[in-house]
């Protein structure tokens, strides 16, 4: 009972930062506010077996991208915060997040290979929770998650494009989306 009110009181928390987001469906933000609620979803129903049977083929799987989700997150944030130079001017974008204003397009560090590192560690996480215990209701949760972030990623293609127009463009040339070298 008490995990179930935890998740309700997360749930609220992400509708408060998401609220903004909430009233433009055309927004990455709209998308990213129900990948965010899947993947905590997901975490509440495999958070029971977390550490249960942790030599398992599943579990090790699951280490193995929840650990890699740490990557993408620690060098995206790093990398935008420290050059993605902060812009006043996008203060009438409620749906972006500080760190995300920024003003210069970051294409260096892992923006180099991968044009969504935030995402791909959404990614990570998800299906490194659904690995925890394998089944449908757990695979529901990560694939719709999955397709959350992928309307993420096209939506805040979209507004990039607006932003910073063919700079943008051109970037999406050289990048993947999600994995370097292949999606």
């Amino acid at each position: 009972m008490i995990k179930w009110i935890i998740v309700a009181v997360l749930a609220a928390v992400i509708l408060v930062i998401s609220r903004a987001s909430l009233l433009k469906p055309r927004s990455h933000g709209f998308w990213r506010f129900f990948a965010w609620e899947f993947i905590l979803l997901l975490l509440a129903v495999n958070l029971d077996v977390w550490f249960v049977d942790p030599l398992s083929w599943h579990q090790i799987i699951a280490w193995i991208l929840l650990f890699s989700a740490i990557v993408p997150l620690y060098f995206g944030v790093r990398t935008l915060t420290a050059r993605g130079k902060p812009a006043a001017n996008r203060d009438g974008e409620p749906q972006l997040m500080a760190f995300e204003r920024t003003n210069s397009l970051v294409t260096t560090g892992i923006y180099h290979y991968i044009r969504h590192p935030l995402y791909s560690s959404l990614l990570l996480l998800a299906w490194g929770a659904f690995f925890k215990l394998p089944s449908i209701l757990a695979g529901v949760f990560a694939l719709a998650a999955s397709i959350c972030l992928y309307f993420t990623a096209r939506a805040d293609e979209a507004e990039c494009l607006i932003f910073f127009g063919e700079s943008y463009r051109d970037y999406m040339k050289t990048t993947k989306r999600f994995i370097p070298f292949l999606v």
